[in-house]
Formats: structure tokens, sequence, C-alpha cells
């Protein structure tokens, strides 16, 4: 009995851990996100009135361009795999990772956590909320974005957090189960019903508002600009390959049908 809630107990915690890290993507664009906005606000007026706080500003003052590198490999990366089927830049580990490695990801995980995590408190203390342009996308295109997200979340999860989770509680590679895809999922929706729907646009809001306005656009706004359609190509690739699996397996099961027709003609004659 004891052995049996052991085994449960590492179970769920190996879930908790995978899905919490996992969201480590999306939250990334939440921050990204967040912090367009207060870049916007900040050039609109020398006095402000939102209140910044030391950690956002160095943030903000420093240009989060390693938060963007990140985001932009996982996203190439997983648009390429969605294209090819291939997983590039980086790839899951058959074998045990060796401890030095274990140990350099577990730092590189926890460091973005708690960077996401102040970044996000920060943003919330000062009142930047980016859902407050006035400017929404088309239903169709916040679906896409939406599968476009939690494709590249996924392959986050699978080539990077997972591996590590898996050799640090189990000592080697396991099967993706439906459990924690369900829990995944669960909580990708639930982070996206809150947040996330309203606030990501503004990675290409802002671009097309200073646009508009004809103020220079920075290389962040440009980068959020670039990501945001990124995502969305991804989504689009991912309806495409479901269109054309449903297209296949439609066309064979009407080659199935016709065979057995032609086989009872034959028995007939």
């Amino acid at each position: 009995m004891k052995l049996l809630n052991c085994v449960s107990l590492r179970d769920s915690f190996h879930i908790l851990t995978i899905t919490l890290l996992s969201l480590l993507l999306p939250l990334s664009f939440l921050l990204l996100a967040r912090s367009s906005s207060a870049y916007y606000v900040l050039s609109l007026n020398s006095n402000p009135s939102i209140h910044l706080s030391s950690f956002l500003s160095f943030i903000l003052y420093s240009n989060p361009s390693v938060l963007y590198v990140l985001v932009s490999i996982v996203s190439i990366a997983t648009l390429i795999h969605g294209l090819t089927g291939k997983l590039t830049i980086v790839s899951e580990l058959p074998s045990p990772i060796l401890r030095p490695r274990l140990y350099i990801s577990w730092i590189f995980l926890c460091t973005l956590q708690v960077c996401v995590t102040l970044g996000i408190e920060g943003s919330i203390a000062a009142g930047i909320d980016g859902s407050s342009f006035g400017m929404e996308r088309s239903l169709l295109s916040k679906v896409i974005f939406f599968l476009g997200l939690h494709d590249t979340m996924l392959h986050w999860s699978r080539v990077v957090v997972k591996p590590v989770v898996d050799d640090t509680v189990f000592g080697n590679a396991r099967e993706e189960r439906w459990v924690g895809r369900v829990a995944m999922a669960a909580s990708f929706g639930t982070l996206w019903w809150w947040k996330l729907r309203d606030e990501v646009e503004t990675l290409v809001v802002v671009a097309e508002v200073k646009r508009e306005l004809s103020m220079g656009l920075g290389v962040a706004d440009f980068v959020g600009w670039w990501l945001y359609y990124l995502i969305v190509t991804i989504g689009m690739v991912r309806i495409v390959k479901g269109l054309m699996w449903l297209g296949l397996l439609w066309l064979c099961r009407k080659v199935r049908d016709n065979s057995a027709e032609s086989c009872g003609d034959e028995d007939k004659v």
C-alpha cells in the first residue's frame, strides 16, 4: 500500500512539474506583451502614471532580448517540426542526460521561472494591462493563434521540459500519458481564457498603432509583431495538416467502400 502511494505521489509530482514548467512559454508571451505595452505607454507620456518596480524597470530598460531570443528559437523549431516532422535546433535525448547537463538544465529552467514570475508580478503591481488598447483581432485570428501557441508550448514541453523532468524523477525517458496531456491542455486553456486571449495581441497591436501614428518602431516592436505572426503561421500549419488528415481519412474510407462494392458485384456475377 505504501509502495502504491509512493508511486502515485511521484507520478502526480511528475505531471505537476511538467505542466508548470511547460506554462513558462505562454507566460513568457504574456510578459513580452506587457513589456511591449509598458514601452508604448512610456513613449506616449514623459511622466507616466504607472509606477514601475525596480525589477520591471530593469526588464524594460535592458530590453528583454534573452527572452525574445528564447521564444523565437522555440517558435522557429516548432514551425520547422510542423512542416518537416523533424526535431530541429534541440532534440529529444533517448538516453539519460549527463549529470552536469541536467544541473545546467535545471538552473536554466529555474532561472527562467523566477524571472518570468517576478516580471509578471511586477507588471501587476505597476498596473500594466495589455488589454486596454481597444483594438481586437478577429475571432478567427484568435483561434489560429491559440492553436499555434498550444503547438509551440507542446514542442517546448516535449523537447526541453519533459526530458529533464523524466530523468530527474524516474532516471530515464517516459512515454507521454493522456493524464499529462489533459492536465496541460486544461492549464493552458485556463491561462488563455483568463489573461492571454486579451493581452497577447499587444505584441502586434502596438506595432500597428505606432505605424498609424507615424511613431518610430523599435526592435522590440518589430520582434513582437514577427513573433505574433510566426505563431499564427504555426496555427495555420496545424489546421492545414488537420484538414489533410481528414481528407486522407475520407479518401481511404471511400476507396475501402468502393472496393467492398466491387467485391460484392463480383460475387453476384
